[in-house]
């Protein structure tokens, strides 16, 4: 098991990629806090996590308040008594439209989510993983941030945020023992596929983003989990600053 011994915390684990990664943790061995926004969604794949034979709590919560923050570091300690992974998986957009149609109510959401929950994570868990002798963030950006397409101006905007953030991350709590990095997964099958479309979930309209993928389909929570497992992995000790990008060829 290649998280044996570790305790990871996981957001917007609910559904989507970040159900995903925690049920890819807890297979390989760790003790996984399932965090996001609903409630009976997390407990829902909590309790799946269990009934398969891993260990999870679930705690809910709002990435984009400190307090929530606190709550979940609080909570995970409590029930494993250290964390050594921290996976910044719970993100929004808005929908893909021309940049003038944006609100500003849009705006902010996106960037509170996808940008000031990667600060407010950093601020509650850094401390530990200092006082530990270091720990992993592994931050779920995307191919947003590489490769933009139109209609996503602000949703591109904040995942090109997230990337630099994770690599000046990198290099300044390096010498903390530390490791950050980002994997940047191209469309998937989440709750957001429509809206990153901007047009109607269809066969048809979905045959249009496929068609910009070498290898010809979506990426899957299992694709975005192998590669978060990787990160989060002794295997890749040596390994900072860096982003995988799980996206078929995409930006190739």
């Amino acid at each position: 098991m290649r998280l044996k011994g570790k305790t990871a915390v996981v957001t917007g684990a609910g559904s989507g990629f970040g159900e995903g990664i925690a049920k890819t943790y807890a297979r390989e061995g760790a003790n996984v806090v399932v965090n996001d926004l609903n409630a009976a969604a997390a407990q829902r794949v909590a309790s799946e996590i269990a009934i398969a034979g891993g260990k999870a709590i679930a705690v809910a919560g709002d990435v984009t308040r400190e307090a929530d923050w606190h709550a979940l570091h609080d909570a995970a300690l409590e029930d494993f008594g250290s964390v050594q992974v921290v996976v910044n998986n719970a993100g929004t957009t808005h929908r893909n439209k021309p940049v003038l149609e944006v609100t500003e109510a849009e705006f902010d959401r996106v960037y509170a989510v996808n940008v000031k929950g990667l600060y407010w994570s950093v601020r509650a868990f850094v401390p530990h993983f200092r006082a530990h002798g270091g720990g992993v963030f592994v931050n779920i950006a995307s191919t947003a941030g590489v490769r933009p397409r139109p209609g996503l101006v602000w949703y591109n905007g904040s995942k090109g945020a997230m990337i630099v953030a994770s690599k000046t991350l990198a290099a300044e709590l390096g010498p903390d023992g530390i490791r950050v990095n980002c994997v940047n997964p191209v469309i998937g099958n989440t709750g957001l596929t429509a809206e990153f479309m901007g047009v109607a979930d269809t066969p048809e309209n979905r045959q249009r983003f496929v068609a910009s993928i070498p290898l010809g389909r979506f990426s899957t929570p299992q694709d975005v989990a192998n590669a978060c497992l990787y990160l989060a992995s002794d295997e890749a000790a040596f390994i900072t600053g860096t982003c995988i990008e799980v996206d078929g060829g995409r930006c190739v």
